[in-house]
């Protein structure tokens, strides 16, 4: 199911630095839901709400209206908004002012800001984005044995 903002793809309608690469950019825009999960090799910019996993061996960024509802394993990370669901980072992951995290966190590099709230445990440890999803899928079988 996808609710769309007309808007969302304008790239006129955005004046803020996002911070990611021009032009090799995906967006889902505020007021955009998403069911499913997302897989990339470009960044990807989250305005709206995703019920889902993502996996992206570039930058995700969570806007402050953005929304996640599952898994993050990205090479970078940003973000502003809401996730609930474990964070997986190779590189570094900025957790920015007002940030909700309900999950877990394993990162090369953390940077958060004092207005963060974060919920979960914290695991700094550098690998790449394929060891990473190999360890949560490590992590899911274990869990789904143990139940």
């Amino acid at each position: 199911m996808i609710k769309s903002n007309k808007y969302m793809l304008n790239p006129k309608s955005k004046t803020e630095d996002t911070g990611l690469q021009s032009g090799k950019t995906s967006m889902i825009g505020t007021g955009t839901v998403i069911q499913g999960e997302i897989v990339s090799q470009s960044d990807i910019r989250i305005d709206g709400k995703l019920i889902g996993n993502v996996k992206c061996s570039s930058k995700v960024v969570v806007g402050a209206q953005g929304e996640i509802e599952g898994n993050i394993v990205a090479q970078q990370c940003d973000i502003t908004g809401k996730v609930t669901g474990n964070i997986n980072v190779k590189d570094i992951l900025n957790l920015r002012s007002n940030a909700l995290i309900k999950g877990d966190i394993v990162a090369g590099k953390i940077s958060m800001e004092p207005t963060v709230q974060f919920n979960g445990k914290c695991s700094m440890q550098a690998g790449t984005v394929s060891q990473v999803v190999e360890m949560l899928a490590e992590k899911d079988e274990r869990k789904a044995a143990a139940e």
